[in-house]
């Protein structure tokens, strides 16, 4: 009866700290949103204040939307999604990549999802991540 409760225990705190976790996610790509958008206005102040000097300004993102390299991590993450036309959640894509457990590779998965996220190349639904 005691590992019962115990399990239970330990069922909640896994679920309270997975729903903390996408709180974080959510807040993080909110500040990222925002600090986008900040470096956009630093960026036209910069290009009027070229402009009027009258030096040439080369627009940002001119060449098109950036492209993962072939065999880059951001690469590999969404040719790994688009197989999964239903989503797949972080923790399934690192057992997938054999990255569980490895704080490194954890951080850098994270890191490639909120980079492909800003990009539109991938979205998340209920802590799901799905091909754009």
């Amino acid at each position: 009866m005691a590992d019962q409760t115990f399990a239970d225990f330990i069922a909640r705190e896994r679920e309270r700290l997975h729903a903390e976790r996408e709180t974080i996610f959510n807040q993080q790509h909110e500040l990222q949103t925002k600090l986008d958008a900040i470096n956009r206005e630093f960026g036209a102040i910069e290009a009027y204040e070229v402009a009027k000097a009258g030096k040439a300004v080369r627009q940002p993102g001119a060449r098109g939307p950036k492209r993962a390299r072939a065999g880059s991590k951001r690469g590999q993450l969404l040719e790994l999604i688009k197989q999964h036309p239903e989503g797949l959640a972080r923790k399934d894509i690192l057992e997938r990549l054999g990255l569980k457990g490895d704080k490194a590779g954890a951080m850098s998965v994270s890191n490639a999802l909120n980079r492909m996220i800003k990009e539109n190349q991938v979205t998340r639904r209920d802590g799901r991540y799905i091909a754009a």
